[in-house]
């Protein structure tokens, strides 16, 4: 049929870098602060360093499954090949999972911006409005989302960097030193989905593998530079905000205690500048490049993951469809834009990250075993890239994983209920609704 010609291959590896990067560069603007209420400085720092190791080892590992399957579904479509339809199916789930419910979180901060400067606009209209805009953008062509994702990655990395520059001089280390630990090693543990928000979403490079130039060979360039910029700015970012003035300024609205925030940057650049000066403003006003570069980008991902659960008809077959007139999955886009705006209309933005964060440490979790199964059980699969240091990188992800999964269930056990009821409920229905093969 027409509408099932397939994806059109139109990225290149500065693309990816550029999606990659604008995945993840709103967490650097929002959400890691609220880690530094958990386990302060030296609480978040030590979850930070252990998930940026996940992180590396993680990308890499993963990189190599991408290029060797360079398939839309991702780690939907690793974890089938290795461990069989029913595992495949959870991992689908679980990406599904993280891809959808991550742009709700970062819709409703869009919202939260408008409404600093128009405030007669009601964050949810900016919110439900900016889904309708993006997801139109997407139906209409990759190339076209890409360049835009890319130009506007640009400029929100451009702001990270100048913000550091305009706060370094004014770092102290008595500032990260300063209550580093106000609840012991427990914060360590606390602070792990807010060390996660700093990268989570990387792993969405794999989803647009199908529609990259040369995937076996530009994957892999796409996931290096994207983590490579991502740590950097995550270490400017931390050590220059905390450093002005402490943690507690960055996290409470009033500097003591009391309301979070989610506006870390602009909380801290107020003790240098003041919030009438014009640097002032303009990082407020090209801050928003990053959420806008996350949420986008995350709308994408979300899009092919959807897709290829539905052209297997492990979900409803028709979001599996390919627009003929744009040749993208349409009707995937449009079923995932939904059910963010239903998510947003909830209200419950950090709940919905958390449940996100879950659904990203499940898809670690499998695509690593995925990773030493097929090294194991398939050696002659073509794999224009292998990771290095083999099977230390994926066992290292793995363990960290899994120690992080089980941490998070342990502190957001209601949560942690909820997402695995998701996984089970969607299973049994999987099970009993599935065609069967002929």
């Amino acid at each position: 049929m027409t509408e099932n010609k397939g994806l059109k291959k139109t990225l290149t590896p500065f693309m990816l870098w550029g999606l990659g990067v604008g995945y993840v560069i709103s967490g650097m603007y929002f959400g890691w602060n609220l880690g530094l209420e958990k386990g302060g400085t030296g609480g978040m720092a030590i979850a930070t360093l252990v998930i940026m190791v996940m992180y590396i080892t993680f990308t890499f590992s993963y990189a190599e499954l991408a290029c060797a399957i360079p398939k839309a579904g991702g780690v939907f479509d690793y974890a089938n090949k290795a461990m069989g339809k029913n595992i495949g199916f959870i991992a689908g789930i679980a990406q599904i999972v993280e891809f959808i419910l991550a742009p709700p979180a970062i819709a409703f901060a869009i919202g939260a911006y408008f409404n600093a400067f128009f405030p007669q606009v009601p964050i949810l209209t900016s919110a439900i409005s900016i889904y309708f805009v993006f997801t139109a953008l997407n139906v209409y062509g990759v190339k076209a989302a890409a360049s835009f994702e890319v130009i506007i990655t640009i400029f929100a990395v451009g702001e990270l960097l100048l913000f550091s520059g305009l706060a370094a001089p004014k770092f102290q280390i008595s500032n990260l030193t300063h209550n580093a630990f106000p609840n012991g090693w427990s914060g360590v543990f606390g602070a792990i989905p807010f060390a996660i928000w700093f990268f989570l979403g990387i792993e969405g490079i794999a989803n647009v593998a199908e529609e990259t130039k040369n995937p076996q060979r530009d994957i892999s360039k796409g996931f290096g530079w994207a983590i490579f910029t991502l740590v950097i700015l995550c270490v400017l970012v931390f050590v220059t905000a905390t450093g002005i003035s402490g943690w507690e300024t960055i996290v409470y609205k009033n500097g003591i205690a009391g309301e979070t925030s989610d506006s870390p940057l602009p909380l801290a650049l107020a003790k240098i500048t003041g919030s009438s000066h014009v640097m002032y403003h303009l990082l407020i006003t090209v801050g928003l490049f990053g959420l806008v570069a996350s949420f986008h980008g995350l709308i994408l991902a979300a899009g092919r993951s959807t897709y290829e659960m539905g052209r297997v008809h492990n979900i409803p077959s028709f979001l599996g469809k390919i627009s003929p007139r744009f040749h993208t999955p349409a009707n995937a886009l449009i079923g995932n834009m939904v059910i963010g705006i239903l998510a947003l209309l909830s209200g419950k933005t950090s709940e919905i990250i958390i449940i996100s964060v879950f659904g990203a440490l499940t898809l670690y979790i499998v695509a690593m075993v995925s990773v030493i199964i097929l090294r194991k059980n398939e050696p002659e699969l073509h794999r224009p890239f292998r990771v290095r240091f083999f099977p230390a990188f994926p066992i290292v992800s793995l363990l960290i994983a899994s120690v992080s999964i089980v941490a998070m269930f342990i502190f957001n056990l209601t949560l942690g209920l909820i997402y695995f009821s998701i996984l089970i409920i969607t299973f049994l229905l999987y099970k009993l609704f599935k065609p069967v093969d002929r």
